[in-house]
């Protein structure tokens, strides 16, 4: 990993490719759990919010393994904990009563800068922390946003009835019913791409590091290895392309430097079905100056 690809001081533009195979990257709830597509193009999509919950369950085995300080690397939005509950700890441990009416712009700047110490996702995402009582908080912006993943091909998703051998109430076994049954739904292939943007000028605010730059990537990664699950199949990192800049305010344009990142099918392949039917090519050439290029996973 190239130096300037993990410096929080400068802009980075990045790239990512995974892939999933029989399997359900993200269920759409207001589908019946169906894999989420654009319905005009029949394309997959994953949100940004699922990708930042995988990062989200994984970075904190990441920053153990790196052997970062663990204080740091807590996570904000968690199953199991409530949000308002955690704001409120940072009014706690920075002296500020809960229930005062005057709360200075200064003591909400030390109450912010509590959780962005404490939490690497507020320190990468940001937060809505004008919630319950401690209204006067605000939102803390993060310097790292990611875009919703699209596939590279459409996808065809697929339902599978299922059965279980015993019933969810009692009164169906009394009846002598002795199976249910149920559905999935799957993706047979599908390779996915989405970019993420990251502002040093937001970072500076809110105390990015370069081991915390360091253990994004590493999530990035490993992250998929683990949050497996039955439903999602198998889900692999297949490429992660970083184009870092030489300064905070960025030497080029994102898109046309993401661009430069292709994928096409291999010779002969009518219907991808696995990564070797694809091909992703980098165009590195003549990048403008200032702005170097970093392949962390290909």
């Amino acid at each position: 990993m190239k130096p300037q690809t993990t410096d929080p001081t400068v802009r980075h533009d990045a790239v990512i490719f995974f892939d999933v195979t029989d399997g359900n990257p993200n269920g759409d709830p207001d589908g019946g759990n169906r894999p989420r597509v654009d319905e005009a193009t029949g394309h997959g999509l994953v949100t940004d919010v699922a990708l930042k919950r995988k990062i989200r369950d994984t970075i904190g085995l990441t920053a153990d393994a790196l052997d970062y300080q663990a204080d740091r690397y807590h996570v904000f939005v968690e199953a199991g904990h409530a949000l308002n509950t955690r704001t409120a700890e940072s009014y706690k441990a920075t002296g500020i009563e809960l229930k005062s009416r005057k709360i200075s712009p200064e003591q909400a700047e030390a109450a912010r800068r509590w959780m962005t110490d404490r939490y690497i996702d507020v320190r990468l995402f940001g937060a809505v922390l004008s919630t319950g009582e401690t209204k006067a908080l605000g939102q803390i912006r993060g310097p790292l946003q990611f875009g919703m993943a699209r596939s590279i091909h459409p996808v065809l998703p697929v339902s599978h009835a299922i059965t279980r051998v015993t019933q969810t109430r009692q009164e169906d076994i009394d009846k002598g019913e002795k199976t249910e049954m149920g559905s999935k739904w799957t993706v047979p292939y599908g390779l996915y791409r989405a970019q993420f943007h990251y502002s040093a000028a937001l970072a500076k605010k809110t105390g990015v590091t370069t081991e915390d730059l360091t253990a994004l990537y590493k999530t990035l990664q490993f992250m998929f290895d683990h949050d497996r699950t039955a439903t999602r199949g198998i889900m692999t990192m297949r490429g992660l392309y970083v184009f870092s800049h030489s300064n905070a305010y960025g030497n080029a344009p994102a898109q046309p430097l993401l661009d430069r990142v292709q994928v096409a099918l291999a010779s002969g392949v009518g219907t991808p079905r696995t990564f070797t039917d694809y091909k992703i090519t980098s165009d590195i050439g003549e990048l403008p100056a200032g702005v170097i290029f970093d392949i962390l996973q290909d």
